[in-house]
C-alpha cells in the first residue's frame, strides 16, 4: 500500500507544475527568449514587464488589432498574475486570450517587439508550459530562425505527443530542418492536424501572413506527397480504402481552405494540393467532381486563373463527361473563357474541361435558357480547344439543343434565333473546327439550312393584316407561336390586300414589305407555298417587267440577311419570271449588280441559284433587238433619291457576257470569285492571250462599268450589297482618268453624316458590323486625291465626328494605308496638316480621340526628311516664342535667373513650347534618323536651344536630350559610310557636347553624349577633338561611377574611338604625348575609387590600349600608385593590370616607371613633377614619392604570369627572344642604377634589392646569362660587377635540379675565372669568386674539370695571393667549397693552397686587433680539407695548425670564430691519422699549456674526440704516445706552481682542466686491456710516487694529487672491475696518510682525495680484495690511526667528512667478524683518548657503523658497553650528546633498551 501511494505521489509531483522548490523556481524564472538565463533569473516582474510593454506598445503602433490585449494580458494587473493560484475556468479564459494573441503575433515574430510581447508572456504566464502546442506552432513556420532554437531551450521536459520529434533538437538546441517536420507530418498526421487548424483559424480571424501561408502550403503539398506514396498499393480494393482515409484526415481541410475567398495564397496552395491528390492519388471521379465544384464556389479575381489551371488538371484526371452546374455557372462569369483557356493550354491540356465545360453550357441552353452561355460555346468550339472527336460531339449536341428548344424555354423565340445564327456561322468557320463542324453535318445528314429556317420563321412576327397601318409600329414584334395563324388563313387574308407600285429598295420600303418578307419566309420550305405566295395580289407579279416591287422585293430578300433557303426561293422566283415572254424586251441591267452580290454570298446554294439566273440575264441581253429595249425601273429602283448611270447594251451586255458569265462556276465554288472577275474586267489587261483580246473590254465600256456599279453602290439602301460591291471597286484606283474617289466620294460623306445611333441601326438591320462598313467606305478614297484628302480632314476636324470614333480610326488608317503611295508635296502637306491636328490646343475633349489619332499617324508612317526638317524648323520660333518675355514684363522681371525661370515656368508658351520639342524629337527618334542624316545641323540647333530652355525651365529636361543625342548618334554611320555628307567643324558641335555632358546629372544624357562624341571623334574629328579634355575631366565625377554594363561600354567606346585620333592629334603637333594627355589620365585615375570594382579592370586596360601601352602604361602605374599608395588592392590591380598587354610593353612600362624615378632625384626633374606632381622641393618628399613607386616595382617583377609568357618566349628563341633579353638587360642595369643613386637611402635601397631579387627570377638562369653578356663587354667596371653580383644573387635562388640552368653556369665559369686572372679591380674580382663559390657549390660536380681550373686561378696569385684581404677571405671561402666540390681533384692546388691558408691563420691572431674574417676563411678551409682529404694535412701543416688553433684559442675571438675553430678540430680529431695526430698532440702541448685554459680545453677536447673516434685497435698503436701526453697534462699543476708554465689558470680552471684529463684518461682505458693498460697504470703510480727528486715534496704532492683525482675518476667508473688495481696505489696511500701534514692545504687536500679515492675502492670491492688480511692489515691501521688527526682544530671537520665515510666503507668490505673485532677494538681505543675531539670523531664513526652494518656490527656490543657507559659522564658535552644518539641507535638496531645494559 505505501508503495502504490508512494508512486501515486511521485506521478503527481512529476505533473505538476509548482514546486516549493527554490533553486527549481530559480530555474523556472530563468526561462527567456532574451536574456541569458543567469541574467533572467536576476529579473523582477517589475522590470520583465517595463522591458516588455515597451514591445507591445510598438506592436499597437504598427497593428491596432493589438491594442485590446492591454487591458489583459499586458495591464499593469497582470504583472501580479500567477496561473498555479488561478481556477479552471479562469485558466481556461487565459488560453484562449493567448492563444488568440499567438495567432495574431504570429506575422511580426521577425521584429524584436513581438519576441518582447512573446517574452513577457513566458515570463508571467508560462505559456511555454501550460500553452506548449499553440506557442510551438506559432513558431513553427520560423523554425530556420535562431529565435526558434531559443525557444527550444525553454521548453520544459514534458512536450506534447505530437511534438516529441523535437527531442534530439532540444538537446543539442539545433533548428529543425523542414525534413524533419515533414517526415513527421507524413507519419503522424496530428501534426498536420494541428498546423493546419491552426492556418484556418488565423485565416478565419484574418490574422494570417504570408510565411504561414506558404509554410502551410509547403508541409501539406510534401506530406500529401508522401502520404500517398506511402499507402499506394498493388490491390485495388486496399488503395481505395487508403485514399478514402486519406480523403477523411485532409478532405475538409482543403475543403474550408478552397473557399477562404479573403486569402487568395491559402486558395492557391490548396489548389497545389488538390493537384497532387489528383495527379497521384486513384480518385474517383465523385471525389474529383466534388473538389471541381468546391474550386468553383469558392475562386475569386485574384485566384481565378489559378484555379482554372487545376480544374483543367482535375478534368484531364476525370472521365470525359459534362462538369456540374456550379462549375458551369462559375466558368460562364470568367471574362474571356476562351482566351483564358488558350493561355493556359499553353502549358496544360484543356480539352477535357473545355469539352465538359461546352457540354455543360448546352445543357444550361437546352433546360434553363440561358443564353449567356452560347457566346462561351462558340468560342470554345472556334478557339481549337478540343479535339476532334470532341468538337463533333459538342456540335451534334447543339443539334440537339436546337431541336429540344420550345416555347417554355424560349417563349419569344428569341433563343431558338441566336442557336441558328451560331449553327449557322459555326458551319462556315474555317481551320480544324470548321472542318470537324462540317464532318459532323455529314455524319448526321442535316440540312442546316432547313433548321436555320425553322428557327428563323418561327421568330418573324406574323402578318397583322387585321391592324391598321399606323398601328404596326407599335406592335412588339415577338408573338407566340399559339397567336401565329396557319398559313393558308395568311394566304386568303394577303389576298385581300392592293397591289403596290413602290420599289422595295427605296429608302423606306414600308411595313408591306415586313409582312409579305414574314409570309414569304414561312412559304420558302416548299415549292407548293411559294407558288401560292407568287400569286398573291400584292406582289403584282404580272406586272413584274413594269413595275419594281415584285423583282425588287426578291432582291431585297437574297440580299438581306435572311435564311440560305428564303434566298435560293428568291433567286429561283425571279429566274422564272424573267424567263417569260414579257420580259424579254426589257433591259434588266439593274439586276446584274444584285446578281453579283448574291454570286458572293457565303451559302453555295445561293451562289448556284445565282448562276442560274446569270445565266437567264445573260440570254436577255443575247436575244436580238432592233429597237431600243427600255430599262427596267430606270427612275424609280430607289424610290425619288434618283437613279445611277444606265449602261448602253454594248456595255451591259459586255458586263454579263464578258465578265460575269465566264466567272459563274468558279463563283460557285468560291464566294471570292466574282470580285476577282469584277476586278480583272475593269482593271487594265496584263496578259496578250487570246482569251484576254476577246474579254478585253474598252476604255469606254470599263469606265462606264465602274459608273454604272458607282451609281448602285451609292444609291441603294441596302448595306451588305454595298459592301459586296466595293470590295471590287476598292480595287479599282481609276480608269481614263476618273478615279473611284470621284464617283464614291457622296457615300463617303453620306456615311460620315450619319450619327452613331443611325449608323449602327442600318449594320443591325443587316447583321453587319460597323467597323467593317466604315473600313470599306473610307478605302473609296485614293491616294493623291485632294478632295477625298479634304473629305477626310473636314471629317476628322469636324466636331460631329467625334460621335463616331470607329469611323475616324478608320479614316486615319486608310490615310496611313495611302502614306507610301502619296507624292512628297502631298505628303508634306498631309504631315503638315497631321502635325497641327496633333498640336493643337483648343480642341475639345470630344475631340481628343481625333488628336490621339493624328499623335498616332504621325509615329506609325515614314516621315520624308522635309517633313521632319520642317518639324524640327518649327521648333526654333517655338522655343524663341516661348523664352522671349514682352518689354514691359522685362522691366519688371527680377534680375535673377531662378526668379525668371519660375515664371516662364508658369506660362502656357514655354509648357507649349515643351510639349512641341517632345513630340518632333520623338517623332524624329522614331523615324529612322539614321536614313535623314541631313537633319543633323537643325538637331544640334535644337540640342543648344534646349541648354537654354534648360536654364530657364529649371529642369535638364534629360529626356529631351536623349532625344536629340540617339538621333544624332544614329546618323553617324551614314556620316562615316557617304562621304558626300561633311558636318562642318566650325560650328562648335563639340562645345555643344562637352557643355551637355558637363552640365547634366543623368547617365543616360551622359551616355548618349559620350557615345556621340565617340562616333563623331571616328568619323569628324575635328569637330569634338578640341572639347575632349572637358568631356574626359567631367566623365571622371559622373559616368565612370555607374555600375550598369551600358555604362560601361558606353565608356569603353569613348575611349576606343576618341582618344586614338587625340593622341595622333599631339604626336603631328610635336608635343610630348604624355604631358599632354596628364590632365585626362589624372581624371580616370581620380574617379578609380568610385569606378564599380567588376569594371575597373577592364576599363584601363581599354584605356591604357587605347592611348598606347608602350608609351602610357608606366604613367597609369605611376598615377595609381602615386594617388592610392601601394596597397594590396593596388598591388592586385596594377598587376592584372600589366598582364594583359605583352612581355614586350610590361618590360618596356618597368623600365619607364624606374626612370621615373630616377627622374624624381634629378636636380631638376621634368615628367616626374607632372605625372606625380612632385612639385615640393624638399628632399623627404621626393622620397616618399619614390618610395611608393619603389614599393610596388618589387611586386609587379613577382608576378607569376609574367614570368610563365617571359619562360614560354624564351624558349622559342628567336628575334622577339632577342629583343625581351635586351629589355631584361635595361632593366637590370635601370636597377642596379638606381640602386647607386638610392644606396644612402636605406628604406628604397632595400625595395631596390627586393626588386632586384625578383627581376633575377624572371628569367631562367641560361637567359639571364644570354641577356647581361652585353652588359658585362661593358667598360664601366661597377656596371659590371653590379652584373655579377645579380647573377650571385641569382645563382643563390637557382634549384640545383634544372639541367638547363647548370649547363649554362657551368659553362659561364671560364669567363668567371677570365675576370679573375684579367681584372685588376679587386671588388670585380670578389664578385666573380663569389659567383665561381656559388655555381661550384650547386654545380661543380658535374664539371670537375671547369671547377678544378677555377680552383687553380683562386689559389694562385690572382686570386688568393692579393693584398686584398675581402678577396683573400672570399678566395679561402670558394677554396673551401671548392674542396667540397672536387675532393681528390683538388689535391694539385693544395701545395700552393694550404701554406697561404696557414700563414693568413697565422696572420689573422698575430696582430693586436684579430682578423676574424680572414681566420674564419681560413678555417673554413682547412676545415674542408680535414673533412674530405684529411690525409694532406700531417706533419708540419698539422703542428702548425695546431699551434694556430692554441694562439687562436688565446686570442678571445667571437663566437662565431670559435665555433669555426672547434669545428675544424673536431674534424682533425676524427679524421687525420692518429698516429700522427697523438704525435703532434704529443708536441704541441706545451704550445696548449702556454696558450691558457681555453687552448687546453681545445687540445683536451680533440684528444677526447680522437679516443672516441678511434678503435681500440688503433688506440692500442698509440699507448706510448698516449701515455706521455697523459703524463704530461697531469703533470700542468705542479709545472703552473713551479712556474714552468706561464699560463694564468686558476684553482678552479685547473679542477676543470683535470676533470677532463680523467675523462679522456678513461676513453682510453676504455679501449686497453688489462695486459696493456696495467703497465701504464704501475708506470703511472711510480711516477706520481718517485718520478720527482726527494726534494721537491711540494712537486710529488701535488703530482700525486692530480694522480690520486684519476684514482677516484678511475676506481668510481670501473667500480669492482679494478679493484685489484689498488694494490699499485695502497703502498702510496698509507704513505701519504701517515706523513700528510693537515696543516699544509695542499697536503691535506690530497689527504681527503687518498680518503676519497681509497672510500671509492672499498666500496667498489666485490670480489673479497680488502679481506684479505694482507690488504686489510696494511690499510685499517692507518685509517683508524688517522683518527688521532681529529685533535688539530683544522682537521676536526675533515675527519668527520672524509675519514667516517672511508673507515666505514673498509667495514663493509672487510666483511669479516675478525676484521670487524679488530677494527672496533682500534677504534674503542680512541675513545678513551684525552682528546675530546678524537673521542667525538670516533663517537661518530661508530654512529655511521652501527647505521650501515647494523646488528653484523654490534656483535662486538658487549666489548662496547663499557665505552658507552664511561661516555655518559663525557667531561665534553659534544661528545655526551652523541653518545646518546649512539645508544638511541643501537636500541632501534636492536629493538631493546641498553638501560639495563648500562646500569
Amino acid at each position: 500500500m505505501a508503495s502504490s501511494l508512494a508512486a501515486q505521489l511521485a506521478q503527481i509531483s512529476a505533473n505538476s507544475r509548482t514546486s516549493l522548490n527554490a533553486k527549481a523556481l530559480k530555474a523556472t524564472h530563468s526561462k527567456s527568449l532574451i536574456w541569458e538565463p543567469r541574467v533572467a533569473a536576476s529579473q523582477t516582474f517589475a522590470e520583465i514587464y517595463a522591458l516588455c510593454h515597451e514591445g507591445f506598445e510598438e506592436l499597437c503602433h504598427l497593428d491596432p488589432r493589438y491594442a485590446p490585449y492591454g487591458a489583459s494580458l499586458f495591464s499593469e494587473q497582470s504583472q501580479e498574475a500567477d496561473r498555479t493560484q488561478m481556477t479552471a475556468d479562469e485558466n481556461t479564459a487565459l488560453d484562449k486570450r493567448v492563444d488568440a494573441f499567438l495567432h495574431l503575433v504570429g506575422g511580426r515574430l521577425r521584429l524584436m517587439p513581438a519576441i518582447k510581447a512573446v517574452e513577457w508572456l513566458i515570463r508571467r504566464f508560462r505559456i511555454h508550459e501550460f500553452n506548449t502546442a499553440s506557442l510551438l506552432t506559432t513558431f513553427l513556420p520560423y523554425h530556420t530562425m535562431p529565435a526558434f532554437a531559443t525557444l527550444l531551450s525553454v521548453l520544459p521536459a514534458q512536450i506534447p505527443p505530437e511534438y516529441r520529434f523535437l527531442d534530439p533538437y532540444i538537446r543539442s538546441l539545433t533548428c529543425p530542418p523542414r525534413a524533419a517536420i515533414v517526415q513527421q507530418a507524413t507519419a503522424r498526421p496530428e501534426l498536420l492536424s494541428i498546423i493546419s487548424q491552426y492556418t484556418l483559424k488565423s485565416c478565419r480571424a484574418k490574422q494570417e501572413y504570408p510565411g504561414l501561408v506558404s509554410f502551410w502550403g509547403g508541409v501539406m503539398a510534401e506530406a500529401v506527397n508522401g502520404m500517398l506514396d506511402k499507402m499506394r498499393s498493388g490491390r485495388r480494393n486496399i488503395q481505395l480504402e487508403n485514399d478514402h482515409l486519406l480523403l477523411q484526415q485532409i478532405g475538409p481541410v482543403l475543403s474550408e481552405a478552397m473557399v477562404l475567398r479573403e486569402v487568395p495564397g491559402i486558395q492557391i496552395a490548396s489548389y497545389m494540393i488538390v493537384v497532387i491528390l489528383a495527379a497521384k492519388g486513384s480518385l474517383n471521379d465523385a471525389a474529383l467532381a466534388a473538389f471541381m465544384d468546391q474550386l468553383a464556389h469558392g475562386w475569386t479575381l485574384d485566384t481565378y486563373r489559378t484555379g482554372l489551371v487545376c480544374l483543367c488538371i482535375l478534368a484531364q484526371h476525370r472521365s470525359a463527361k459534362q462538369v456540374s452546374s456550379r462549375v458551369a455557372k462559375a466558368l460562364i462569369k470568367v471574362p474571356d473563357l476562351a482566351s483564358t483557356l488558350l493561355d493556359v493550354g499553353r502549358e496544360h491540356r484543356v480539352d477535357k474541361l473545355a469539352n465538359g465545360l461546352a457540354l455543360a453550357f448546352i445543357d444550361r441552353l437546352s433546360k434553363k435558357g440561358d443564353i449567356r452561355s452560347l457566346p462561351a460555346i462558340t468560342s470554345l468550339l472556334s478557339a481549337n480547344l478540343l479535339q476532334e472527336k470532341q468538337v463533333k460531339v459538342v456540335y451534334k449536341a447543339m443539334l440537339l439543343a436546337a431541336h429540344k428548344v420550345g416555347d417554355e424555354v424560349d417563349g419569344d423565340g428569341r433563343i431558338r434565333k441566336e442557336i441558328g445564327s451560331s449553327l449557322v456561322s459555326l458551319s462556315q468557320a474555317g481551320g480544324d473546327a470548321g472542318d470537324a463542324i462540317r464532318s459532323a453535318i455529314e455524319e448526321v445528314d442535316f440540312n442546316i439550312e432547313e433548321l436555320e429556317l425553322k428557327l428563323g420563321s418561327a421568330i418573324r412576327p406574323r402578318l397583322t393584316i387585321e391592324q391598321p397601318p399606323e398601328d404596326v409600329g407599335e406592335e412588339t414584334g415577338v408573338e407566340t407561336a399559339e397567336q401565329r395563324p396557319n398559313l393558308d388563313s395568311t394566304f386568303q387574308e394577303l389576298s385581300k390586300l392592293e397591289p403596290s407600285t413602290a420599289s422595295c429598295l427605296s429608302r423606306q420600303p414600308g411595313s408591306l414589305f415586313n409582312d409579305l418578307c414574314t409570309i414569304f419566309l414561312s412559304a420558302a420550305a416548299t415549292e407548293s407555298d411559294q407558288e401560292r405566295f407568287d400569286a398573291t395580289p400584292a406582289l403584282s407579279r404580272p406586272t413584274a417587267p413594269s413595275n419594281p416591287f415584285y423583282l425588287s422585293f426578291h432582291l431585297r430578300i437574297w440580299c438581306g440577311p435572311f435564311p440560305t433557303l428564303a434566298k435560293v426561293a428568291a433567286l429561283e422566283r425571279v429566274k422564272l419570271r424573267l424567263k417569260e415572254s414579257d420580259c424579254a424586251d426589257k433591259d434588266f441591267q439593274a439586276i446584274i449588280p444584285y446578281a453579283a452580290v448574291a454570286l458572293s454570298d457565303p451559302a453555295k446554294k445561293v451562289r448556284r441559284a445565282a448562276a442560274d439566273l446569270v445565266v437567264v440575264l445573260g440570254s436577255l441581253f443575247k436575244t436580238p433587238s432592233e429597237q431600243k429595249r427600255q430599262l427596267w425601273a430606270s427612275n424609280d429602283l430607289y424610290g425619288k433619291t434618283g437613279a445611277p448611270t444606265a449602261l448602253d447594251r454594248d456595255a451591259a451586255n459586255a458586263l454579263v457576257h464578258s465578265v460575269m458569265i465566264p466567272c459563274l462556276e468558279e463563283s460557285v465554288l468560291h464566294e471570292g470569285h466574282v470580285v476577282a472577275a469584277i476586278v480583272g474586267a475593269l482593271e487594265s489587261p496584263r496578259d496578250s492571250g487570246k482569251n484576254a483580246e476577246k474579254r478585253q473590254l474598252s476604255h469606254g465600256a470599263r469606265l462606264a462599268i465602274l459608273k454604272f456599279l458607282c451609281g448602285h453602290v451609292t444609291e441603294t439602301p441596302l448595306l451588305s450589297v454595298k459592301l459586296r460591291l466595293l470590295r471590287s471597286l476598292n480595287q479599282i484606283r481609276s480608269i481614263s482618268g476618273t478615279s473611284r474617289t470621284d464617283l464614291l466620294l457622296p457615300l463617303l460623306r453620306w456615311w460620315a453624316a450619319l450619327s452613331r445611333e443611325e449608323a449602327a441601326e442600318l449594320a443591325a438591320q443587316e447583321s453587319l458590323d460597323v467597323a467593317v462598313l466604315d473600313a470599306a467606305l473610307v478605302d473609296v478614297v485614293i491616294a493623291n486625291h485632294a478632295a477625298g484628302l479634304e473629305a477626310f480632314f473636314q471629317l476628322i476636324n469636324d466636331s460631329q465626328s467625334a460621335q463616331r470614333p470607329g469611323l475616324l480610326q478608320a479614316v486615319f488608317g486608310r490615310i496611313f494605308k495611302m502614306w507610301p503611295s502619296m507624292k512628297a508635296d502631298t505628303k508634306f502637306s498631309t504631315a503638315r496638316s497631321m502635325f497641327n491636328l496633333a498640336q493643337s490646343a483648343t480642341r475639345s475633349p470630344e475631340q481628343s480621340s481625333a488628336v490621339a489619332e493624328s499623335i498616332d499617324f504621325l509615329r506609325k508612317v515614314d516621315l520624308t526628311t522635309d517633313v521632319l526638317l520642317d518639324f524640327i524648323d518649327s521648333l526654333q520660333d517655338e522655343v524663341k516664342l516661348a523664352t522671349e518675355t514682352p518689354a514691359h514684363k522685362r522691366r519688371r522681371a527680377s534680375t535673377t535667373e531662378q526668379s525668371r525661370s519660375v515664371g516662364l515656368q508658369s506660362s502656357s508658351e514655354l509648357k507649349s513650347a515643351l510639349n512641341k520639342t517632345t513630340f518632333v524629337l520623338e517623332l524624329v527618334q522614331e523615324s529612322n534618323p539614321e536614313n535623314h542624316p541631313e537633319l543633323l545641323p537643325s538637331l544640334f540647333t535644337t540640342l543648344s536651344d534646349l541648354h537654354h530652355l534648360s536654364t530657364l525651365v529649371g529642369s535638364e529636361l534629360g529626356y529631351l536630350q536623349n532625344l536629340v543625342l540617339s538621333s544624332l548618334l544614329a546618323m553617324m554611320p551614314a556620316y562615316k559610310n557617304n562621304k558626300d555628307l561633311v558636318i562642318d567643324a566650325s560650328v562648335g558641335h563639340g562645345d555643344i557636347l562637352a557643355t551637355c555632358i558637363q552640365r547634366s546629372s543623368s547617365p543616360t544624357v551622359i551616355n548618349a553624349a559620350l557615345l556621340l562624341v565617340a562616333s563623331l571623334a571616328r568619323t569628324a574629328p575635328d569637330v569634338v577633338l578640341q572639347s575632349v579634355m572637358p568631356i574626359f575631366t567631367f566623365m571622371g565625377s559622373s559616368v565612370l561611377k555607374q555600375a550598369d554594363d551600358y555604362s560601361a561600354h558606353v565608356v569603353n567606346q569613348t575611349i576606343k574611338e576618341v582618344i586614338p585620333p587625340l593622341i595622333e592629334t599631339f604626336r603631328k603637333r610635336g608635343r610630348n604625348v604624355v604631358v599632354s594627355t596628364k590632365d585626362l589620365l589624372s581624371s580616370f585615375v581620380t574617379a578609380y575609387e568610385h569606378i564599380p570594382s567588376h569594371r575597373k579592370l577592364d576599363l584601363f586596360v581599354s584605356l591604357v590600349h587605347n592611348l598606347g601601352p608602350e608609351d602610357f602604361l608606366f604613367a597609369v602605374v605611376a598615377m595609381f600608385v602615386d594617388r592610392y599608395a601601394a596597397t594590396d588592392n593596388m598591388i592586385s590591380f596594377t598587376t592584372q593590370m600589366m598582364n594583359a598587354f605583352s612581355v614586350e610593353v610590361q618590360l618596356q612600362t618597368l623600365i619607364k616607371l624606374l626612370d621615373l624615378i630616377s627622374d624624381i632625384f634629378k636636380p631638376k626633374p621634368v615628367l616626374s613633377n607632372v605625372l606625380l606632381g612632385n612639385d615640393a622641393t624638399g628632399e623627404p618628399d621626393g622620397q616618399k614619392t619614390a618610395a611608393k613607386q619603389m614599393n610596388l616595382v618589387p611586386h609587379l617583377l613577382a608576378n607569376r604570369r609574367l614570368k610563365r609568357e617571359i619562360t614560354a618566349l624564351a624558349e622559342r628563341d628567336d628575334m622577339e627572344t632577342g629583343k625581351i633579353r635586351d629589355l631584361y638587360a635595361t632593366l637590370l642595369e635601370s636597377i642596379l642604377t638606381l640602386a647607386s643613386t638610392v644606396r644612402t637611402k636605406k628604406a628604397l635601397y632595400s625595395r631596390c634589392g627586393d626588386a632586384l631579387s625578383n627581376l633575377l627570377n624572371l628569367l631562367s638562369i641560361a637567359e639571364f646569362i644570354k641577356s647581361v653578356e652585353a652588359l658585362l663587354d661593358r667598360p664601366n667596371v661597377g656596371l659590371r660587377q653590379k652584373v655579377l653580383r645579380a647573377l650571385e644573387l641569382r645563382v643563390d635562388s637557382e634549384g640545383t635540379t634544372d639541367p638547363k640552368s647548370r649547363e649554362a653556369l657551368l659553362a659561364f665559369l671560364p669567363q668567371l675565372t677570365a675576370v679573375i686572372r684579367e681584372s685588376d679591380d679587386m671588388s670585380y674580382k670578389h664578385t666573380a669568386v663569389v659567383c665561381v663559390d656559388k655555381i661550384s657549390e650547386k654545380y661543380g660536380k658535374k664539371d670537375l674539370d671547369a671547377v678544378a681550373a677555377a680552383a687553380a686561378t683562386i689559389a694562385g696569385d690572382h686570386c688568393l695571393g692579393q693584398s686584398s684581404q675581402n678577396l683573400r677571405v672570399m678566395a679561402l671561402l670558394c677554396l673551401a667549397s671548392l674542396v667540397d666540390v672536387l675532393q681528390d681533384g683538388i689535391v694539385p692546388v693544395l701545395p700552393v693552397a694550404i701554406p697561404k691558408a696557414l700563414a693568413y691563420l697565422e696572420q689573422s691572431v698575430a696582430g693586436e686587433t684579430p682578423d676574424m674574417e680572414l681566420h674564419n676563411a681560413a678555417y673554413a678551409f682547412m676545415t674542408a680539407l680535414a673533412q674530405h682529404i684529411p690525409y694532406m694535412i700531417t706533419g708540419t701543416y698539422l703542428d702548425r695548425l695546431l699551434a694556430c688553433s692554441n694562439a687562436s684559442a688565446a686570442a678571445q675571438l667571437d663566437d662565431e670564430s670559435n665555433s669555426n675553430r672547434s669545428h675544424c678540430l673536431q674534424f682533425l680529431a676524427k679524421l687525420v691519422d692518429p698516429k700522427a695526430l697523438y704525435n703532434a698532440l704529443n708536441q704541441n702541448w706545451a704550445s696548449a699549456a702556454k696558450s691558457g685554459f681555453s687552448a687546453v680545453t681545445e687540445y683536451l677536447d680533440v684528444l677526447g674526440n680522437a679516443l672516441d673516434k678511434h678503435s681500440k685497435s688503433t688506440v692500442a698503436k698509440n699507448v706510448p704516445s698516449l701515455s706521455a701526453i697523459f703524463l704530461n697534462t697531469m703533470d700542468l699543476r705542479r709545472l703552473v706552481a713551479s712556474g714552468d708554465v706561464t699560463a694564468a689558470l686558476s684553482a678552479s680552471e685547473l679542477d676543470d682542466i683535470e676533470a677532463k684529463i680523467s675523462e679522456d684518461a678513461l676513453k682510453m682505458v676504455y679501449k686497453l686491456n688489462d695486459a696493456a693498460f696495467r703497465p701504464i697504470f704501475s708506470n703511472l703510480m711510480e711516477w706520481a710516487a718517485s718520478g720527482l727528486p726527494k726534494a721537491d715534496a711540494a712537486g710529488r704532492t701535488l703530482r700525486l694529487y692530480v694522480v690520486y683525482g684519476f684514482l677516484d675518476a678511475f676506481f668510481g667508473g670501473l667500480k669492482s672491475i679494478v679493484t685489484s688495481y689498488a694494490s699499485y696505489a695502497l703502498e702510496s696511500a698509507v704513505k701519504v696518510l701517515a706523513a700528510a701534514d693537515l696543516k699544509d692545504a695542499s697536503e691535506r687536500e690530497l689527504w681527503k682525495r687518498v680518503l676519497r679515492t681509497l672510500g671509492q675502492c672499498f666500496a667498489h670491492d666485490q670480489d673479497g680484495f680488502w679481506q684479505a688480511p694482507a690488504h686489510f692489515g696494511a690499510v685499517a691501521p692507518a685509517l683508524v690511526e688517522q683518527f688521532l688527526r681529529a685533535a688539530a682544530a683544522a682537521a676536526t671537520a675533515d675527519v668527520a667528512e672524509a675519514l667516517v665515510p672511508a673507515v666505514v666503507e673498509l667495514a663493509a668490505a672487510a666483511d669479516s667478524q675478525e676484521h670487524h673485532k679488530e677494527l672496533n677494538g682500534a677504534l674503542l681505543k680512541h675513545l678513551r683518548s684525552g682528546q675530546a675531539a678524537v673521542r667525538l670523531a670516533v663517537v661518530k664513526c661508530q654512529q655511521a657503523l652501527t647505521g650501515r652494518l647494523g646488528e653484523e656490527w654490534l656483535q662486538a656490543l658487549p666489548e662496547m658497553l663499557p665505552y658507552i657507559s664511561e661516555l655518559q659522564d663525557d667531561d665534553d658535552e659534544v661528545v655526551e650528546r652523541e653518545n646518546r644518539r649512539w645508544i638511541v641507535e643501537i636500541e632501534e638496531k636492536l629493538g631493546e633498551s641498553l638501560d639495563s645494559m648500562l646500569q
